[in-house]
């Protein structure tokens, strides 16, 4: 299981450059999310006329249905400059994914609890570690896509765009710079990420 909760206000409005589409996922609402400190939000951004859609749905992990949600939007999508996603960090990334060409950014942190986790069909993982970084790595996690778990770039070791612990496994870094340059924003990668703050991730099974 786990907390969503939503991101600094301030952060999330330097990202937005222009007009937004609303993704709200409430899949896991039973567990926690946001909804009022969303709604609020979402209800200034509408008033200063910068949202051109917005959807609440639920498990937008699941692609398939994602794709059936979306597909109904997709003028509204297009006709935004961003896509704001309110939910885990496996939703954004499969929102992400879906929507090439476009900026989506993650307007929640997520934390865990302890007992059932929810499936997913996708290999996105999302290491609920409270502090996620998805904003400035075009919506790949770092702390997932590498083995590593490097926030600030690529190592040393990669090769042929392969990673050197896994050979299976393609450089995460690699996949952030690709993904950047496709959405225009290779920029975000001269803001150095932060050390990461282990003390957002504890274990709260004890």
């Amino acid at each position: 299981m786990l907390i969503t909760q939503m991101k600094d206000k301030d952060a999330i409005l330097s990202l937005i450059t222009g007009k937004v589409f609303i993704i709200n996922c409430h899949g896991c609402k039973e567990v926690s999310f946001p909804e009022q400190e969303a709604d609020a939000f979402e209800k200034e951004l509408a008033a200063d006329g910068k949202v051109t859609g917005m959807i609440t749905t639920d498990y937008i992990c699941n692609p398939d249905n994602l794709k059936v949600r979306l597909e109904r939007h997709m003028d509204e999508i297009n006709a935004a400059d961003a896509v704001l996603v309110f939910s885990c960090g496996v939703g954004v990334q499969t929102v992400s994914e879906y929507l090439e060409g476009k900026n989506v950014y993650a307007c929640c942190d997520t934390f865990p609890l302890p007992g059932y986790q929810g499936v997913t069909p996708l290999e996105h993982d999302c290491d609920q570690c409270g502090e996620c970084y998805l904003n400035i790595t075009g919506g790949i996690c770092p702390i997932t896509a590498c083995s590593k778990s490097l926030v600030n770039g690529q190592c040393g070791g990669a090769k042929n765009g392969r990673c050197e612990v896994n050979s299976d496994m393609e450089c995460g870094w690699e996949r952030i710079y690709r993904r950047l340059q496709q959405v225009g924003r290779l920029d975000l990668l001269r803001c150095p990420i932060q050390v990461r703050n282990f003390a957002t991730n504890k274990d709260t099974s004890k």
